[in-house]
């Protein structure tokens, strides 16, 4: 686990992470922590408060969360004990970069209102190659869930995809 106190150094060899903290994670972290983990295959995001706690505070944030941040290697993403800020963060292609994006972890009520119902086109490249979707819980599929996630239409991927 790391959290919030990130050292200035690259780890080369770390894949995996798992972040915890009780403080929220600022855009200026995930900066930093691409650089200091240039080859992360797997994220995942534990913290339910929001990187900002007021409409000021958010409006400061917004502007400072203008810098695209690039995971070139991240393969599966975990947001689901995650506030829908993170889960914003990660899946607007304004805000972030996600090229190899294929497994993602996510509350689906999340999903609904960051994708806002599966229209939203900022969110749309990020989870055009999604090939699992792991949600909690039995849930219906609209056809824009499937529109939305293009790859759930292959046949043979059909039956471990949605969970």
């Amino acid at each position: 686990f790391l959290t919030n106190t990130l050292p200035n150094i690259v780890f080369k060899s770390v894949n995996r992470l798992n972040l915890w903290d009780k403080d929220p994670f600022k855009h200026d972290f995930f900066v930093r922590l691409t650089r200091a983990f240039p080859f992360l295959k797997k994220l995942s995001i534990w913290n339910i408060q929001a990187p900002f706690s007021t409409f000021d505070e958010r409006h400061l944030s917004d502007k400072d969360w203008c810098s695209i941040v690039e995971y070139p290697h991240l393969i599966s993403l975990d947001v689901a004990r995650a506030n829908t800020h993170y889960v914003e963060h990660f899946l607007n292609e304004t805000k972030t970069h996600l090229p190899h994006l294929t497994e993602l972890k996510v509350t689906y009520d999340d999903l609904e209102i960051v994708t806002k119902n599966f229209t939203r086109d900022e969110t749309r490249r990020s989870c055009a190659g999604v090939k699992r979707l792991i949600v909690e819980g039995p849930i219906n599929y609209s056809n824009d869930v499937y529109n939305y996630f293009p790859l759930f239409h292959d046949a043979k991927n059909a039956s471990r995809l949605l969970r």
